[in-house]
């Protein structure tokens, strides 16, 4: 049964006042993410947390000291243990949703049903019956609701995109994805060490990849082949008498229905790297990489440049107000979004294209599961 399942009726709020300069926020879920979001909401203008929720009173205690030098004109922010609560007080014109991944689908409808904004930390969901339940729900949603994959807003991705649109490759045939990187951190209560909880490896942290694949490619991925395990990390780990299950390591091939090929080479237990990710794509005329943390683009021109021979540059957005965790792609996600709001527009990451992420990660754990390529589709 889905957590969506069992929601009680929704009484709708009345609608937002927008009327006001600054646009009140309430965030749902204040651990490692949610204090993140926090951060990036106080850094911009016209913009205010004016409430917070987590039944877990040490993430409280982290987001009262993550706004403790904020003045925003709206005073402390109102603390809420249930985000029911937090979402009926009209206190907020949007929310925030960073609650663990499989608590995501109860908070996310009771926000739409108050016709409240709604920015939810990516996944979507953990399963494919949620994201449909949700994306369901979406429809009837007059305000925006935009999926948190941020990595789209890094600076040097976001230069690769733009260069891929212009035409710099030529025609796109090949995307390859590489995270080389520690392993997962420890969250509360340890949910984030079972697949019941976080969707599985391949959805939880690879489903930014498979949003930037789908973005680059503008067509539906169509099969999947997977292999992957858990070979180094959490193997001792045990909690309720239960061994983590999570995967530590993966490549995953995609095709998509234009003959494009992607290609995610996941390892956490690679700390010892200099560039934790790179993101390749590669077309008949040339062929663009960017490297992070360096923040570096090389583009390479066939017939103008050669092997070792190709521009290179580092790419700064000069918008960035806080660099946070993620190399300002949260601040610039949040512009985005904020923008959207005031402006009355359409969300640039939308439920549906969270969905199709989803819909990757859970065909590859498939895939891995039985040993052969999978169809990608939006049934269970």
């Amino acid at each position: 049964m889905t957590e969506a399942t069992n929601r009680p009726a929704l009484g709708k709020n009345p609608a937002p006042d927008h009327a006001h300069d600054v646009v009140r926020y309430g965030v749902i879920g204040t651990g490692m993410m949610g204090c993140e979001h926090i951060a990036n909401i106080t850094a911009l203008d016209g913009a205010a947390v004016t409430a917070i929720c987590d039944p877990h009173e040490p993430s409280l205690a982290k987001a009262r000291h993550a706004l403790a030098t904020a003045d925003n004109g709206t005073g402390p922010p109102t603390e809420f243990s249930d985000d029911r609560a937090l979402i009926d007080s009209g206190l907020c014109d949007a929310v925030v949703i960073a609650t663990p991944n499989h608590r995501h689908v109860t908070p996310l409808l009771d926000a739409m049903a108050a016709g409240l904004h709604v920015l939810v930390e990516k996944p979507l969901c953990t399963t494919l019956d949620d994201c449909r339940v949700v994306a369901e729900a979406s429809r009837s949603h007059d305000a925006v609701a935009w999926v948190g994959l941020e990595y789209r807003y890094m600076p040097p991705v976001a230069r690769l995109v733009q260069e891929v649109r212009s035409g710099t490759v030529g025609e796109l045939k090949m995307v390859s994805i590489r995270e080389h990187r520690f392993p997962f951190f420890s969250k509360v209560d340890d949910w984030n060490r079972f697949n019941v909880n976080t969707g599985g490896t391949l959805v939880e942290k690879c489903c930014h990849y498979f949003d930037l694949m789908n973005l680059l490619v503008k067509e539906r991925p169509r099969s999947v082949y997977a292999s992957g395990g858990q070979d180094v990390n959490h193997l001792d780990e045990y909690y309720g008498g239960q061994r983590s299950d999570i995967l530590d390591n993966a490549f995953v091939i995609v095709d998509y229905a234009n003959g494009v090929r992607g290609l995610v080479d996941l390892c956490m237990f690679a700390d010892a790297t200099k560039n934790q990710e790179e993101i390749v794509a590669v077309g008949d005329a040339g062929k663009v990489e960017s490297m992070l943390p360096d923040s570096t683009i090389r583009i390479g021109r066939r017939g103008e440049h050669w092997v070792g021979d190709v521009h290179e540059e580092k790419i700064v957005d000069p918008r960035i107000k806080y660099t946070g965790g993620h190399h300002g792609s949260s601040y610039l996600e949040h512009l985005g979004f904020l923008e959207a709001i005031q402006s009355g527009g359409k969300p640039e990451v939308s439920l549906e294209d969270g969905m199709w992420a989803v819909a990757v990660g859970v065909a590859a754990h498939k895939s891995i599961e039985q040993g052969c390529a999978v169809e990608v589709t939006l049934d269970a």
